[in-house]
């Protein structure tokens, strides 16, 4: 029996302090009615309940290099998360 192995896509990250770090992407999506696109991603870091940590990132699009920006609004956290909860619900 031919074992099948899980492509991963993964993706660099350039840190605050310069440092790249390369990340497992989980997840891209756009909300088509404001045109924000996403990343779900993990540094395959476990937290103390042994639950593997994700982070999700607004991808901004200026020049040659995307930029990863944080979360600001409520109403933003509260689509992203109804759509963690959908793809939690497809495994």
């Amino acid at each position: 029996m031919e074992e099948k192995k899980e492509e991963k896509n993964v993706m660099s990250i350039v840190n605050e302090d310069g440092s790249i770090e390369e990340v497992e992407v989980i997840l891209a999506f756009e909300f088509k009615d404001n045109k924000k696109e996403y990343v779900v991603y993990t540094k395959n870091e476990k937290d103390d309940n042994g639950n593997v940590t994700v982070y999700v990132s607004n991808i901004e699009h200026e020049g040659d290099t995307p930029k990863l920006l944080g979360i600001d609004s409520d109403n933003e956290w509260s689509r992203i998360k109804d759509v963690l909860r959908e793809l939690s619900k497809e495994d």
